[in-house]
């Protein structure tokens, strides 16, 4: 372990010695006595057989899977993905030992006292607008919402809520008054230049009369804000997070994972809401291992961090539609990261938010006591539909298991899995397996990279449909209009999944480069694989201006609500065509038939698969969706 100049041998020493390793990595996760030592499933890699060691003797530890190990202060640097400062001063902190420094790398002191500065910033901040909340005549209509949501003052204190003024001077003053600077706040993204690379242009406050969540590293450092809209703004996202930046990558934090830590640890399970007023209704009501990703996107890095703490998520999303499919994709992500998925089926109409502010929390917990395992759940769902009634109904349903169950990395959890799809689709399980090894031998984005470089023919560009190559423009030219295909991408993965690129959409809207500062959109695009990389450059440098990248937004999702009903329409008329229908079968085809030609009736323009994009002059009804509210 390589140690920095600016700290002196003396105080690391005197940190280790006042650290005792098994109670360090106690407090992350459960350790079992064995023998002199101590052991655990590794926190680093997906294991079922502990190989994880911790030796109290020479106070170190050691994974024998994946090779890891060191001292305290490196277990923390792993953990928590820290610089050797931060870790050495969280230990010092915690053993109440002042660093003493030796010698200064100014480059390197800067970015600490610029680390330093923001994490004050957003502390302080997070107590302004907690206080503004609470206090201000102005804010009344933010209490009257949160009382709507039977949240009271002393649940506001608790997870310190705030509220931002829409008068932008108000929170600009108390900043200049705090001695913060324009660099530091623009740094800290909750302002931005009106101009981009013009400090003289003036800074705008990114958030505008929204009631604020404080988001918090694991540790608890408030590193990022959360907005939510309390008046309806329809060119504004319901809810804005903050920009990435030093502290904040939202890929890798979830709301109140702060809290619920050591919660998930006794539970043995992780419960994961959509959002953060639901993680705020089941903590209030006692059920703390409840957590949520920030925005709409769970990443493999969510599922990474998950795995550091359980073996175990259960899903709490809504019951409709859009919620069915973000379930779905939570659990391509979870799979491979070795992580059982239960499923909670919400009654219809709620979230856990609205349940246990109509049912009580112990009816809550009797719903959570009765979810089901993701194949059960989406089987259950499927019957229910009256999508496994016939032979290719079943068929259909096979391939789709198939492709989730190549997903999962544990074998044994697999095996047990393919024993309950292939009962309940009645087919053999070697006939399931096929089908596996089938998905298993397609090409993945993760494919190796030849040995020998150099001899590999030039790179294509990712296949990008064409409304998808728009939305991916619009995703990285506006803000605004990113947040708003962020805000509305569940409910249309219905007709996502037969479109070419939806992946690199996805990852558009799950990193969110800002749009505003270049250099976030090149660092964006320099780590992605060469072909989506080729693919958004290639569209960028072809495509024309957009004058309004929101409206252009709204009429996308609109020719994508076309796309959705033709495909439903289609399939509607074959199932009319099959021999032998009997009479309620086809009265219920035929009711769906007339409902869907009322609702294409209704659209200003017949939208085909191969229409082109919609035009400035194209001004289509707003979706069906439009205006859904997730959180109330």
């Amino acid at each position: 372990m390589r140690i920095p100049v600016q700290i002196s041998k003396e105080t690391i020493e005197q940190v280790l010695s006042a650290t005792d390793i098994v109670e360090l990595v106690q407090s992350y996760l459960p350790l079992k006595r064995a023998g002199a030592q101590f052991r655990a499933n590794c926190p680093f890699h997906n294991e079922k057989t502990p190989s994880f060691y911790v030796n109290p003797a020479r106070q170190s530890f050691h994974c024998f899977g994946c090779g890891k190990g060191g001292d305290a202060i490196s277990f923390v640097r792993e953990y928590e993905n820290l610089p050797f400062t931060d870790a050495l001063g969280k230990l010092a902190q915690r053993a109440g030992v002042q660093i003493v420094e030796e010698a200064h790398d100014p480059s390197a002191e800067r970015a600490r006292r610029s680390r330093g500065r923001l994490l004050d910033l957003h502390r302080e901040a997070a107590e302004f607008l907690h206080g503004l909340l609470i206090k201000s005549p102005d804010a009344g209509h933010a209490r009257e919402y949160l009382k709507s949501r039977g949240l009271g003052s002393e649940v506001a204190s608790g997870w310190s809520l705030g509220w931002m003024p829409d008068r932008a001077p108000v929170f600009l003053d108390w900043a200049r008054e705090r001695k913060f600077t324009g660099r530091e706040l623009v740094d800290s993204g909750l302002c931005y230049l009106r101009e981009e690379q013009r400090a003289s242009s003036g800074l705008r406050v990114r958030f505008r009369d929204r009631l604020m969540f404080p988001i918090r590293n694991e540790v608890g450092d408030v590193i990022a804000f959360s907005g939510r809209q309390l008046r309806e703004d329809p060119n504004s996202g319901k809810y804005v997070n903050s920009p990435e930046t030093v502290l904040f990558r939202k890929s890798r934090v979830l709301f109140a994972l702060d809290r619920a830590r050591k919660p998930v640890l006794r539970e043995k399970a992780a419960l994961l809401c959509e959002g953060q007023l639901d993680v705020i209704a089941c903590h209030e009501a006692g059920i703390d291992h409840a957590l949520a990703p920030l925005g709409t996107a769970f990443t493999r890095d969510h599922a990474s961090l998950l795995r550091r703490y359980t073996h175990e998520v259960i899903v709490c999303y809504d019951a409709d539609r859009a919620g069915l499919a973000a379930t779905e994709r939570v659990f391509r992500e979870l799979a491979p990261e070795g992580l059982a998925v239960r499923v909670v089926a919400m009654p219809d109409g709620h979230d856990p938010d609205s349940f246990i502010r109509t049912h009580g929390a112990d009816a809550f917990r009797a719903l959570l006591k009765q979810a089901e395992g993701f194949f059960d759940f989406k089987l259950a769902k499927a019957a229910a539909d009256g999508l496994l009634a016939d032979a290719a109904g079943r068929a259909s349903a096979l391939g789709d298991c198939a492709g989730s169950l190549a997903l999962m990395s544990d074998f044994a959890s697999r095996e047990n899995q393919i024993n309950v799809v292939s009962a309940r689709l009645q087919t053999s399980a070697n006939t399931l397996r096929q089908a596996i090894a089938r998905q298993r031998s397609k090409p993945t984005r993760a494919s190796a990279v030849p040995d020998d470089e150099a001899s590999a023919p030039p790179t294509e560009p990712t296949p990008l449909h064409r409304v998808v190559a728009f939305c991916c423009q619009l995703a990285l030219a506006s803000g605004e209009a990113r947040d708003f295909l962020a805000e509305q991408f569940e409910t249309l993965h219905e007709a996502l999944p037969w479109l070419e690129g939806i992946p690199l959409l996805e990852s558009i809207l799950a990193a969110a480069p800002d749009p505003a500062s270049p250099a976030s959109v090149n660092a964006f695009l320099a780590a992605l694989p060469d072909a989506d990389r080729l693919a958004l450059t290639a569209d960028a440098m072809a495509a024309a201006p957009i004058d309004d990248p929101v409206k252009s937004a709204e009429q996308t999702l609109a020719l994508l609500s076309g796309i959705v009903l033709q495909r439903r329409n289609a399939a509607v008329k074959a199932a009319l065509k099959e021999p032998g229908l009997d009479h309620q079968r086809m009265f219920e085809l035929l009711e769906e038939a007339k409902e869907l030609r009322t609702l294409l009736q209704g659209m200003e323009q017949r939208i085909e698969f191969d229409d082109e994009l919609p035009k400035s002059t194209w001004r289509p009804k707003p979706p069906p969706w439009r205006g859904r509210r997730r959180d109330g």
